[in-house]
């Protein structure tokens, strides 16, 4: 398959260990062996979450484990033990799943996770994304190489239409399993994949075309990430690993659009989320910090406030929060003496004096 053969090729992958997420449906199972049939000398591992939400989990996990045995393929089935969530449950089970994963991947020294994400999927994440009323971060739903804790997430197949998948494993003489959960209404995402149909039908506007409006989108939000993000290796002062701070009237000075997205990226640092916050948190923020007097606001585990013309993006402890003394600052002073004679914020003090 050319796609993936070129997807390899871009992203220089040629000798790149490469785990998978492989959950037994077609489209997780036909993508581990396409790689492998494409390039039988990629170390390549098979991940399988055994979730236990349903009773056939485990054997469709130990299917999983067959298959890789007669192709030769490294396979570790990964167990969600504990409690199971009684609501929100595709929610908890999609973390769940990411963190066995990438667990896995970290203590195992492999930063590349393929995930099996199509042309469906894609168009399913954007008219999610459309109905929550999102913006252009939103709208450009999956990117086909993205980063979350430390693991790069790749997703060559966004393009392809899901029947290749299973046309691939009917010629191979390979069953697969089908999930229940996918003729669940109660799923937006399964409501929107029977929407699918019905949407192409009598508009004419096929997953085809949301794809490509998403790559136009893509593109837009890269040129404004690249924007950003030269902003804020020149204009933000990162203080350790508890704050941001720049000029106010410089933040002032940015187009929407800009001062959105490095809002997003400075609270996704400092307050350690996987996630950026949602889209309307972040504008409410924004429109907070463009009145005249402003108060402090919190958002994803960080304090924003103006003090002595700037902005402070600054860490927040909301629990075992350390009682800040000048005895303490002096002493962290005596440590890092360039920050003497410099305004800091006494919250920001507080999370220096407590990273150390």
């Amino acid at each position: 398959m050319q796609i993936v053969k070129d997807f390899v090729i871009k992203y220089n992958l040629e000798k790149t260990p490469l785990a998978f997420g492989v959950s037994g449906g077609a489209d997780s199972l036909a993508a581990v062996l396409i790689f492998h049939d494409l390039f039988p000398q990629l170390p390549i591992v098979a991940l399988t979450v055994e979730h236990g939400l349903r009773p056939t989990s485990a054997q469709e996990a130990q299917y999983v484990a067959d298959v890789m045995k007669k192709y030769g393929i490294e396979h570790h089935i990964l167990y969600w033990t504990g409690e199971k969530p009684t609501s929100a449950i595709e929610e908890k089970a999609r973390e769940a799943r990411y963190n066995l994963l990438f667990n896995w991947c970290h203590e195992h020294s492999i930063y590349h996770l393929v995930l099996a994400h199509h042309l469906f999927d894609q168009a399913e994440t954007f008219l999610m994304r459309l109905q929550r009323g999102t913006g252009i971060y939103g709208l450009a739903a999956m990117n086909e190489i993205s980063v979350r804790d430390g693991i790069s997430l790749l997703r060559p197949f966004l393009n392809v239409h899901p029947r290749l998948f299973k046309d691939f494993l009917t010629a191979h003489h390979l069953k697969w399993v089908e999930d229940e959960s996918n003729q669940c209404t109660d799923f937006l995402r399964v409501k929107m994949r029977k929407f699918l149909p019905l949407l192409e039908k009598e508009t004419g506007i096929s997953p085809e075309k949301i794809a490509y409006v998403v790559r136009n989108l893509q593109n837009t939000k890269s040129f404004i990430e690249d924007t950003a993000q030269q902003i804020i290796s020149t204009k933000c002062h990162k203080w350790g690993n508890s704050g941001f701070s720049v000029d106010f009237t410089e933040f002032l000075s940015w187009h929407q659009e800009i001062k959105f997205y490095i809002l997003s990226s400075l609270i996704k640092s400092i307050g350690g989320l996987s996630y950026s916050p949602e889209a309307e948190s972040l504008l409410s923020l924004i429109r907070h910090l463009e009145q005249e007097n402003c108060d402090k606001m919190t958002l994803g585990g960080c304090v924003i406030l103006k003090a002595q013309l700037k902005l402070w993006i600054i860490k927040e402890y909301r629990q075992n929060i350390l009682s800040y003394s000048s005895c303490s600052w002096d002493d962290y002073l005596k440590k890092n003496p360039i920050f003497r004679g410099i305004y800091i914020p006494s919250l920001l003090k507080e999370a220096l004096v407590k990273e150390k």
